[in-house]
């Protein structure tokens, strides 16, 4: 049964062309569109709806995730009427919800729809939206994290077809306590830090904010990694309960790095590991976890412990800054954690020569990067065991 919550009752009032739905994480934006999204199409039958992302990854593991999920909590998902090949659904009253990506040229500029939703449309630019939009008949939804002004902002906030409605994680009583609890721990940091002041301004209360002091810039996304691609070594950053345990390739192509996360999850057993790491190229992981490391080791694996001395980390950085890379599509939690990892700042806005943010994939990208491209020196002190 899908449980009826606030952010889903506002949703349902919007009523113009363009309906703008910005908000914090966990408020139930995406999940509470796309019940909308299902209803209209039971009862307009032939009706075309499109739910559009970045990227096709990002949308297997957020939209149409969502999707699946809520058509089977309310009994309607009927596997035979699913194309896998062309991630669209059909309804028996012959209306369909189709997917696709952003980066797809030919359906932008494609067919025409009735209804069009653009998941996170903060990380497509303007042209792309308004290819799409100039070929929706009925009405748009839009939903965002405001992490900084863009187009919507410039463009559509006051236009009179458009309206905008401003959702946090309190609008969604549906969500785990123990969410909102580490939600929360957000506004307690941001008593002495202006990183998470801004990240639960954003986050947590859906304000526009201002993440100043990004620190990775030096990088672009690939589709696919070319065949010819040279692997040259892992990383890995352990977790386990609450953490997640990262795995990170390293690839050479052209002169060229190209970076791909392998797994990113949490409750990876060492064997687990052992069996998502090549045993042909050097694996290097966090040397804090030694008795991980000799486990790992007797699967085959050539992994090797990176000592953390002083200022490593930033030394790691200014390694990785000197370099530029391609991150797959595919590595969603690598993407999120770059576009979210700043320098952070003191109550005065001073830059405190001090990373902050969520960096497990960001970790074991560093520690290949260290020993792979690092030399000893004043910056850090590291070791291979």
């Amino acid at each position: 049964m899908l449980q009826r919550t606030t952010a889903q009752i506002k949703i349902s009032k919007l009523r113009k062309r363009v309906r703008i739905v910005r908000g914090g994480t966990s408020s139930s934006k995406t999940f509470s569109i796309i019940p909308l999204l299902i209803d209209y199409a039971v009862k307009n039958p032939k009706c075309e709806i499109s739910i559009v992302s970045e990227t096709i990854p990002h949308l297997r593991r957020g939209a149409i995730r969502d999707f699946l999920k809520i058509m089977d909590m309310v009994g309607m998902y009927d596997p035979n009427k699913w194309n896998k090949s062309s991630l669209t659904y059909t309804f028996s009253n012959d209306s369909y919800i189709e997917f696709f990506s952003a980066d797809q040229p030919q359906k932008l500029r494609g067919a025409r729809r009735d209804v069009l939703f653009v998941n996170e449309c903060n990380n497509i630019d303007w042209e792309s939206y308004y290819q799409m939009a100039i070929r929706t008949r009925k009405f748009i939804y839009l939903d965002y994290n405001p992490v900084r002004e863009f187009w919507v902002d410039s463009e559509l906030i006051g236009d009179p077809d458009s309206e905008m409605i401003v959702l946090t994680y309190k609008d969604n009583e549906a969500l785990d306590p123990a969410i909102v609890k580490e939600i929360e721990k957000a506004k307690e940091r941001g008593a002495t830090s202006n990183y998470w002041k801004n990240w639960f301004r954003v986050y947590g209360l859906g304000e526009i904010g201002n993440l100043q002091g990004v620190i990775f810039s030096n990088w672009q996304t690939i589709d696919t990694i070319p065949e010819d691609a040279r692997l040259l070594g892992i990383g890995v950053d352990f977790g386990y309960t609450n953490d997640p345990t990262a795995i990170v390739a390293v690839y050479e192509y052209n002169g060229q790095r190209i970076i791909d996360e392998v797994a990113y999850r949490t409750g990876m057993l060492n064997s687990d590991i052992a069996k998502a790491l090549p045993n042909f190229v050097p694996v290097y992981a966090d040397s804090a976890e030694p008795k991980s490391i000799d486990e790992i080791k007797r699967y085959g694996i050539r992994i090797k412990g990176v000592t953390k001395g002083k200022d490593s980390i930033n030394y790691g950085i200014q390694i990785m800054q000197s370099q530029s890379y391609l991150v797959t599509s595919t590595s969603t939690n690598l993407i999120k954690e770059l576009r979210n990892y700043c320098w952070d700042t003191d109550a005065q806005g001073r830059s405190m020569n001090n990373p902050t943010g969520i960096d497990h994939a960001i970790d074991a990208f560093r520690y290949h990067e260290m020993m792979a491209l690092g030399i000893k020196s004043n910056y850090g002190q590291y070791d291979i065991r």
